[in-house]
């Protein structure tokens, strides 16, 4: 499905291919500092092992792509048992995300652990655009390995971005793109370490494949900031293996999630 692809490979692969799973019970990131748990955000099966894997590794915090800090303070002091309580605390009915049954498991997995948030607000997100990721993400910046890419990798980053809205974005978007999505993997690291640090690990970060990458994901920045940390990531996908190398440590296969042509909205908006 044209959906998963966005959310597989595209550009640099990473030094070594993942190891495929045969399933989420097999995964073991045992000695692991941070552990990526990535997802296609709209499916069930993936947040359900998402879920398992958060029970038996039991980490010492959790950080959500979905959250702000805001919320992650508002889900800290709510029962997570409550999911209709918790699902009102954060929410989360007037975010973008999909249904909060998915999610709900993955807070109950870890009971006691601290929840993180973070989210990029979206106008740090348009700034970061026309501005750049350095520039919005501060004083930092260097250290996170936010300085100019490589030609060769931003233009892969660029027609990544192409390819993952549908071929219909113009041209002179694409470079801001590429600088909001690399504001928003520094971020995560940034919150991720902070967790890190806090709790003494191990880290769960719930986020997308995309930022799960080891190419050009996450995975890179903590790497500038944090040398000595050791990060994991698990990939998962649907219905078929991706083609070529998989810039994850490990991936499983999980069931297609029912879901609308992603691209529909773009013919629609094509159509007047």
């Amino acid at each position: 499905m044209r959906y998963c692809l966005f959310l597989a490979a595209l550009g640099v692969a990473s030094a070594a291919s993942a190891a495929e799973l045969p399933d989420i019970g097999s995964f073991d990131p045992s000695g692991a500092d941070i552990i990526l748990l990535g997802e296609v955000h709209d499916n069930p099966a993936q947040h359900e092992n998402q879920a398992s894997a958060v029970g038996a590794l039991a980490p010492s915090a959790l950080v959500f792509e979905m959250l702000d800090a805001e919320q992650a303070a508002t889900a800290n002091a709510t029962d997570r048992t409550d999911r209709k309580a918790l699902e009102m605390a954060l929410d989360w009915a007037h975010s973008s995300w999909p249904d909060f049954s998915m999610y709900h498991p993955i807070f109950l997995a870890a009971p006691d652990a601290p929840v993180y948030g973070a989210s990029v607000a979206r106008g740090d997100l348009m700034d970061a655009m026309s501005e750049g990721a350095a520039k919005l993400f501060g004083a930092e910046a260097d250290r996170f390995g936010l300085g100019p890419l490589p030609d060769t990798v931003q233009q892969a980053r660029e027609a990544y971005q192409l390819e993952a809205h549908c071929n219909a974005l113009p041209e002179e978007m694409l470079p801001g793109m590429v600088e909001a999505q690399r504001l928003r993997d520094a971020r995560f690291s940034q919150t991720a370490l902070q967790a890190l640090r806090e709790t003494g690990g191990p880290v769960v970060v719930i986020t997308g494949n995309g930022h799960a990458r080891r190419d050009w994901g996450m995975p890179v920045y903590l790497a500038a900031a944090a040398p000595d940390v050791s990060v994991l990531t698990l990939a998962q996908f649907e219905e078929a293996a991706p083609g070529g190398d998989v810039p994850h440590d490990f991936w499983v296969l999980t069931e297609a999630a029912e879901r609308e042509d992603p691209c529909a909205v773009f013919e629609k908006r094509k159509g007047g």
